[in-house]
């Protein structure tokens, strides 16, 4: 039972953030079981100080949170295994690497990558683009020899950016429909906030921390660096063609793009209805990733000599890998979550929402402390969407520039609570400080840029817009 005084939530935030450094930086603790252990601890701090929060919530809250979060990752993160595994160990992934290159040249091989990451993150979630591109960060590297960092972090930028920026994509989408502003302003206002800070955090940091960090390319994914060295040799003719070497990928686009399409245009469209619960299922995430996977795992067994049993046992490999990623992923999730119970996200917030500083500046403010404090993206966005609604009529720009300040501030300074900074580690083959100086950057930049371009574009664009 929770003993009855004062107990500031922010001390369970420093505690906690005490017990990850110790367990994952100083005792070196494997990342799965320092999470847990960190979340168990935050649960063990909440039996005690906080109201309706039983000694058993402390165990049965994070199973419950690690389960919810496998339950959203776990058959993407698996299906990701394959398709990367598949990809690289295919030559497909080589291949789609050579064509940029061929396109805009090898000196724009950066370009490449965030161009694509940025267009597909507008209609996948973050972390299926990340599935998608990793592998061709790796296959990029293994080609040019160099620039590995650069790769991580362009990928990553232009992914990270149009998620929190850009409708249709599912946290700035909520956000606006919390706050009742126009779609279609939402869209193009969240392209421009958007491009500048993706290039500020993507080109910009990317090339400046490329020449101060040289991070080598790991032996993750069930694939080794010899095999994508072996592969970046190989003759263009021996690799699949273009079209099946994207085909993985154009399918899980086309898949849930679809389905955010229909979610997003049902109304103006009718006869979309009719097709609704049909396209709910092929472009649900989990099924539209399978179907990705089972193209890449097709195409790597026509490309590869290999007997069926042994191209079974690769794709058995590739699961290990990728079983090993989700349950860092999740327990990540269930550190965030057990600190979220501790009621860290009402106390900010409740400091911050009376403090008299300008509405685009303070929705920026409570979203950024939300987030770092709890570690979801959209949940601080949606917290500080449901604080900010009511004060809309106050606002001398358009509404849209609200979506926009929140977005930045969800945005910043992803670190060992968000699942996020999970993925990009594990899936990279970065090490933890690796990860804070690529990914928690430029996640930062996202922010404080997308902060600054909201201000400067609501400072010149008519309200009335």
């Amino acid at each position: 039972m929770a003993i009855e005084f004062a107990h500031s939530p922010l001390l369970t935030f420093i505690l906690a953030l005490a017990a990850v450094i110790l367990l994952l930086v100083v005792w070196d603790l494997p990342a799965f079981v320092g999470l847990i252990i960190a979340a168990f601890f935050v649960g063990i701090i909440n039996a005690v100080f906080v109201p309706d929060f039983a000694w058993a919530d402390a165990a049965s809250r994070v199973a419950a949170a690690f389960g919810e979060n496998m339950a959203g990752i776990g058959i993407p993160i698996l299906m990701a295994a394959i398709i990367g595994k598949s990809m690289l160990e295919s030559g497909s992934a080589q291949r789609v690497v050579r064509g940029f290159q061929s396109a805009l040249g090898r000196e724009n091989s950066d370009i490449a990558l965030w161009g694509s990451s940025t267009v597909l993150a507008v209609p996948v979630f973050f972390d299926s683009v990340f599935y998608l591109m990793a592998p061709l960060a790796r296959s990029m590297r293994a080609r040019v020899g160099r620039d590995y960092t650069l790769f991580i972090v362009v990928v990553g930028a232009g992914a990270a950016t149009t998620h929190v920026f850009v409708p249709p994509t599912p946290g700035p989408l909520a956000v606006a429909n919390e706050i009742g502003v126009n779609l279609g302003m939402t869209i193009l206002v969240g392209i421009a906030t958007a491009l500048p800070a993706a290039f500020l955090a993507g080109i910009v940091y990317g090339r400046w921390i490329n020449k101060r960090l040289d991070i080598p390319l790991r032996d993750t994914m069930a694939t080794t660096t010899e095999e994508l060295e072996e592969l970046a040799d190989r003759n263009t003719s021996s690799l699949p063609g273009m079209f099946e070497s994207l085909l993985p990928i154009l399918l899980a686009v086309l898949l849930v793009g679809a389905l955010t399409f229909v979610n997003s245009f049902r109304d103006v469209f009718p006869a979309l209805e009719a097709i609704r619960p049909y396209i709910q299922f092929i472009g649900n995430k989990n099924v539209a990733l399978t179907i990705a996977a089972m193209a890449a795992a097709h195409t790597f067994y026509r490309h590869n000599d290999l007997e069926r049993e042994e191209w079974t046992e690769e794709l058995t490999e590739a699961l290990r890998s990728g079983g090993n990623i989700a349950a860092i992923t999740a327990a990540g999730g269930a550190f965030g979550a057990l600190l979220a119970a501790s009621g860290i996200g009402d106390y900010i917030t409740g400091i911050l929402a009376g403090i008299g500083i300008p509405l685009i500046v303070s929705a920026w403010l409570i979203a950024a402390i939300v987030r770092i404090a709890q570690g979801s993206a959209t949940a601080a966005m949606l917290t500080t969407a449901g604080i900010m609604a009511p004060q809309v009529s106050q606002l001398d720009v358009h509404p849209a520039f609200l979506v926009m300040a929140i977005g930045a501030g969800g945005n910043i300074f992803s670190w060992y609570n968000d699942s996020g900074f999970w993925l990009v580690k594990e899936i990279g083959g970065l090490t933890i400080g690796e990860t804070l100086r690529t990914w928690t950057a430029l996640t930062t930049i996202i922010s404080l840029t997308g902060l600054v371009t909201t201000v400067v574009l609501s400072s010149v664009v008519p309200a009335v817009l």
